[in-house]
C-alpha cells in the first residue's frame, strides 16, 4: 500500500445551533489542526428534536470557505437527488474558488426520506437513487471541464457508501476518497472488492484514500482507540469525528478533538 498520511476530519452537523456557531466551530477546528471540516446535506435534524434548528449545506460551506484559510472543507455528503448535476458542479466549483482550492466534493445517492417528501423530490428506491448517481457523476465531471474558470485544481471526489454491486464500482471509476462506516472486520473484504473493480479499469486502488467515520464512543469515557487502530491497520487513513450542535449546553464538543489529533500524530510519527 502506498504511504499516505493519517488524517482527522470533523463533521459539524448543522443542527440545533446557530449558523454563527458552525462558522466559529469550523474556524476553531482549523486552529486546532484538523485536516478537514465536513458538513452534511439534509434539510432537517437527524437526531434530537426533529423540527429543531437546521441549515442548508451549500450556503453553509461557502460561509466556512470564507471563514477559514487552510483546512479542507466539504459535504459528507451532498445528496445527488437534490440538485441538477450541472448546477451542483457549478456550486462546487464556486465554493472551491471561494476556498482557494480547498473544497472536497463529497457525494452520495441519498437516503433520508423526510428530506425527499417535504421538499418534493421522488424518493424512488435504493437502486434508482444509485443509478441516478451513476448517471450524474460523468455530467458533473464534464461540467467542470467546461466551466470558465474551472475548479482551482483537481478537486477531490469523495463517494460515500459500501454497496458492492453499484457503489464500489462508482468509487473505483470516479472517487479520490472512499468514505464508509464499514467496521474493521468487514473492511478487508470491501477493499478486495474495490481492488477488483479498480483492476478491471486499469486503476491503482492505492490512488483512493480510505475514509471512515469515527464513533462517538472512540476515545471517550475511558474507551481507547482500539477500533480506530484496527481500521488504520486495514488501510483507513482518514477518520472523521461526528459532532452536533447540541452535544453540550455550549454547543459542539470540540474538547473531544485533541485526543484524536494526538492519535493521528502518533500514527504519522
Amino acid at each position: 500500500m502506498t504511504h499516505r498520511p493519517t488524517r482527522i476530519g470533523v463533521q459539524l452537523a448543522p443542527q440545533h445551533t446557530t449558523m454563527q456557531a458552525t462558522i466559529d466551530a469550523a474556524r476553531r477546528l482549523e486552529e486546532m489542526g484538523v485536516d478537514a471540516v465536513f458538513g452534511w446535506d439534509h434539510f432537517f435534524p437527524l437526531s434530537g428534536d426533529a423540527d429543531g434548528a437546521h441549515f442548508e449545506a451549500t450556503a453553509q460551506l461557502a460561509a466556512w470557505a470564507v471563514a477559514t484559510e487552510r483546512v479542507q472543507i466539504g459535504p459528507l455528503v451532498f445528496c445527488n437527488s437534490y440538485r441538477n448535476p450541472d448546477l451542483l458542479a457549478d456550486v462546487a466549483r464556486t465554493i472551491d474558488h471561494i476556498s482557494r482550492g480547498r473544497f472536497v466534493f463529497g457525494i452520495g445517492s441519498g437516503w433520508f426520506e423526510r428530506d425527499y417528501l417535504e421538499y418534493g423530490y421522488d424518493f424512488g428506491s435504493v437502486g434508482s437513487r444509485l443509478d441516478a448517481l451513476a448517471a450524474a457523476l460523468p455530467r458533473i465531471r464534464a461540467r467542470w471541464e467546461r466551466l470558465n474558470p474551472p475548479p482551482v485544481g483537481a478537486m477531490p471526489i469523495l463517494i460515500g457508501g459500501k454497496g458492492e454491486r453499484k457503489t464500489l464500482p462508482l468509487v473505483a471509476r470516479h472517487a479520490d476518497i472512499w468514505h464508509s462506516f464499514v467496521g474493521p472486520d468487514e473492511l478487508p473484504h470491501k477493499l478486495d472488492v474495490l481492488r477488483e473493480q479498480c483492476d478491471a479499469l486499469g486503476r491503482d486502488v492505492d490512488e483512493i484514500e480510505v475514509s471512515n467515520g469515527a464513533s462517538v464512543r472512540d476515545g471517550v469515557g475511558g474507551v481507547g482507540f482500539e477500533r480506530l487502530d484496527a481500521l488504520h491497520a486495514a488501510g483507513t487513513r482518514m477518520l472523521t469525528i461526528p459532532l452536533s450542535g447540541d452535544d453540550t449546553p455550549d454547543g459542539y464538543a470540540l474538547d473531544r478533538v485533541p485526543a484524536f489529533l494526538e492519535w493521528r500524530d502518533r500514527k504519522n510519527a
